[in-house]
């Protein structure tokens, strides 16, 4: 039902393209507060949606705003119409009627890649965890639709292992990794916690009022401190492409003179040495000077820890 009242809600504004909370709680039987937590959700999806407060304020969209083109498969087309026809049908509401007409029309004119309807599996677990990492990502998104808050055993990138009280607010996915936006009791501020780092997740019998927040509230870009980055060149052996490929990306490798390389900006901590030693002899490090420094000091203790 939430996803049924958010496309509505959607609809509503592309139709008038300005309504007052008021109005689209009592259009689709919600509270204010649902109606703020779901205009929320779909700002940090990438609907420009915007809050004006005042005796003239209201929720408007961006009057240039349109439903980009392929956004939806046929299939998703025909469920999304057939959800708000089922809405419609209990709210007789004009404007519905008109979203559902523009989309329907929309949806004859559209071209598809059937190719890519329904088959596209995506599983963040890693190789046979036995489906644990996808019950506690469903816990965590269960948690965050109904508030609820969890105590999770937790440890961060430098090593160190805590137990925390988090309020979930929003599941980030990026770059094939899954995180939870949350506030945090312990440092009293919104994290970022990377769930693949939680080793259990527990759920409790205390609910939270969400604390407001906006997209550019999150850390998206992850590695924008100069101090935690680096840009590197590498010289790739044809051996070693692929994996150079899979953790590079097959867009910042180019060929020279029958040789490969690559020109990236990675985030740089101490794990950094050992993902580029784990290609072997395959990935050469050409630059900085310190990254080829680093590379050589752990080669030679690796080495001393083989008596060689």
């Amino acid at each position: 039902m939430k996803y049924q009242i958010m496309i509505g809600m959607l609809f509503t504004l592309l139709a008038k393209r300005k309504v007052s909370a008021g109005e689209l709680a009592a259009k689709y039987g919600v509270s204010k507060r649902s109606v703020y937590r779901y205009v929320d959700e779909m700002t940090v999806a990438g609907i420009p949606i915007d809050l004006s407060r005042g005796a003239q304020g209201g929720i408007y969209i961006s009057d240039a705003y349109k439903l980009p083109r392929g956004l939806f498969t046929r299939d998703e087309y025909a469920r999304t119409v057939d959800a708000m026809r089922v809405m419609n049908d209990a709210l007789r509401d004009p404007d519905l009627t008109n979203a559902i007409e523009k989309l329907t029309s929309l949806m004859k004119r559209e071209k598809f890649d059937t190719s890519l309807s329904g088959n596209i599996l995506v599983d963040s677990g890693t190789w046979g965890d036995e489906r644990r990492f996808a019950d506690k990502l469903a816990l965590i998104e269960r948690a965050t639709e109904e508030r609820m808050a969890l105590e999770i055993d937790y440890t961060d990138r430098g090593g160190e292992r805590t137990q925390r009280t988090i309020l979930p607010h929003l599941l980030v996915y990026k770059q094939n990794v899954w995180y939870v936006y949350a506030w945090c009791r312990t440092r009293e501020a919104f994290r970022l916690f990377k769930i693949g780092r939680m080793r259990t997740v527990i759920g409790t019998e205390e609910t939270f009022e969400r604390i407001p927040f906006s997209r550019d509230d999150i850390p998206l870009s992850f590695w924008t401190d100069s101090e935690k980055q680096t840009e590197a060149r590498f010289e790739i052996s044809a051996e070693a492409l692929p994996f150079a490929e899979e953790w590079l990306g097959v867009e910042n490798i180019y060929r020279r003179e029958e040789k490969f390389y690559a020109d990236v900006l990675l985030p740089d901590d101490e794990s950094l040495p050992s993902k580029i030693l784990s290609a072997g002899a395959g990935i050469r490090v050409l630059s900085p000077e310190s990254l080829v420094g680093r590379i050589k000091k752990e080669t030679e203790r690796l080495a001393r820890s083989y008596g060689i």
